[in-house]
């Protein structure tokens, strides 16, 4: 397993946690963005793995983990999300990423792909992807309702989080959530609201970006069968977008897949990652 480098990287006037492991002056990377809510910790074990045989990063989005937005912060997913995801991927000296991404990292990642198809060396997604047909659940509704979103995110404590999330996710660790918790401040309660009121059409997120996402490149989709939130029947569609891709749908997982077992996903995503890093290099 790699070592980890902890440190800061900073972007788009946003200061945020980084990991990283492997050569950290290789140019090509593999590059993990997690979801809301998440932060880079979520990765760390596939970071530490990843090291091993390519360079891998992963780094707090802006208004998770540490990393704090600024006023007048624009939270579509092409707007300061793709402007701080450029600054921080030119700031590590990075030309060729392996996106791996999960939840609304997945959005993020693919604004950034099709802003700069050649720089895309494969692609992972994780419990999220193209979906047009898609209605948000009843969650998200309720945080792009004004006033009963604020009332939801201020009431919220550590056990409602802890019940919630196992029983719509039962294998998900409690240490998984209390992290998660943990950083969940005003700060973050308040990015969510945004993100999700910015998003309040599925299929309208990735407008620009759909015109010139690139389809060519090698695709993994990962999929928690019993995602509550995000039905694994739409793992399939990606199929529409990028038809080489393989899918692999995961019975008994839910919509953090990776937190719930981990070694199955890395078995899938490791020799995928290898082999695709290893195919760019030649």
């Amino acid at each position: 397993m790699g070592r980890i480098e902890t440190g800061q990287v900073f972007g788009h006037g946003v200061i945020a946690n980084l990991l990283q492991a492997g050569d950290p002056d290789a140019a090509e990377a593999v590059v993990f963005l997690h979801g809301s809510p998440g932060s880079a910790a979520d990765w760390t074990e596939f970071v530490a793995h990843t090291g091993d045989f390519a360079r891998a990063v992963a780094f707090d989005m802006p208004g998770f983990g540490g990393a704090r937005t600024f006023p007048g912060f624009d939270h579509r997913v092409e707007g300061d999300y793709l402007t701080y995801l450029e600054k921080v991927t030119d700031g590590l000296g990075i030309i060729r990423a392996h996106l791996v991404t999960h939840d609304f990292g997945v959005p993020w990642g693919l604004a950034w792909a099709a802003a700069h198809p050649d720089r895309l060396a494969s692609l992972t997604l994780m419990n999220a992807g193209a979906m047009p047909d898609y209605r948000w659940h009843r969650y998200a509704r309720v945080w792009q309702t004004p006033f009963l979103g604020e009332l939801v995110q201020k009431v919220s404590n550590r056990a409602g989080m802890r019940l919630l999330l196992r029983r719509a996710n039962p294998r998900l660790p409690v240490e998984f959530i209390d992290r998660m918790y943990d950083n969940y401040d005003a700060h973050t309660r308040a990015t969510v609201l945004a993100l999700y009121r910015a998003a309040r059409d599925p299929a309208a997120m990735l407008t620009r970006s759909l015109a010139t996402l690139p389809t060519a490149v090698p695709t993994l989709v990962l999929w928690g069968g019993d995602d509550p939130w995000l039905p694994a029947r739409h793992a399939h569609l990606q199929s529409q977008i990028w038809p080489n891709s393989r899918i692999e749908v995961m019975p008994g997982l839910g919509h953090w897949p990776f937190a719930d077992d981990p070694a199955a996903v890395a078995d899938l995503l490791l020799p995928f990652l290898r082999e695709a890093h290893g195919a760019s290099a030649r």
